[in-house]
C-alpha cells in the first residue's frame, strides 16, 4: 500500500500535546520526502513539517517551529509528528504526504503539488 495512513489525532486543551503518526509502507525513506500538512475550515492546505530524505533535513513552518518535531522509524516506514504547546489556531485536519520527486522536495517543500500520495487525514482540535 502506497497511500499513507495517519493516526493519533484528537482533542486537547491549549498548551497540551499530541503525537501523530503516519505509516507509508510503499515509501522507502531513502529518497524523496514525507511531510505533514494541515487544513483548517475555509483555509488552504499548508505545509507544517517535512523530512527530506535527500539530505536528512527536517524543515518546519515558522508557525510551528519550537513546538512541533518530526521523528522517524525507518524500520516501520513511519514518521511521527510530536506537537507540544498546542494552540487553538493549530486546530485543523492534518494530512501526511509522500513524494518521490527529490528535486521538488528540496525546492518546493510545502507545495501540495510536490507530493504524489496523501493520507485521509486525522483531526486535531485544540480548545482554549
Amino acid at each position: 500500500q502506497v497511500q499513507p495512513v495517519e493516526s493519533g489525532g484528537g482533542s486537547v486543551q491549549a498548551g497540551g500535546s499530541l503525537r501523530l503518526s503516519c505509516a507509508a509502507s510503499g515509501y522507502s525513506g531513502s529518497s524523496g520526502c514525507m511531510a505533514w500538512f494541515r487544513q483548517a475550515p475555509g483555509k488552504e492546505r499548508e505545509g507544517v513539517a517535512q523530512y527530506d530524505a535527500d539530505d536528512g533535513s527536517l524543515v518546519y513552518a515558522d508557525s510551528v517551529k519550537g513546538r512541533f518535531s518530526i521523528s522517524l522509524d525507518n524500520a516501520k516506514n513511519t514518521i511521527h509528528l510530536q506537537m507540544n504547546s498546542l494552540k487553538p489556531e493549530d486546530t485543523a485536519m492534518y494530512y501526511c504526504a509522500t513524494s518521490y520527486y527529490t528535486y521538488l522536495c528540496t525546492r518546493r517543500r510545502f507545495r501540495t503539488d510536490t507530493y504524489n500520495y496523501w493520507g485521509q487525514g486525522t483531526q486535531v482540535t485544540v480548545s482554549s
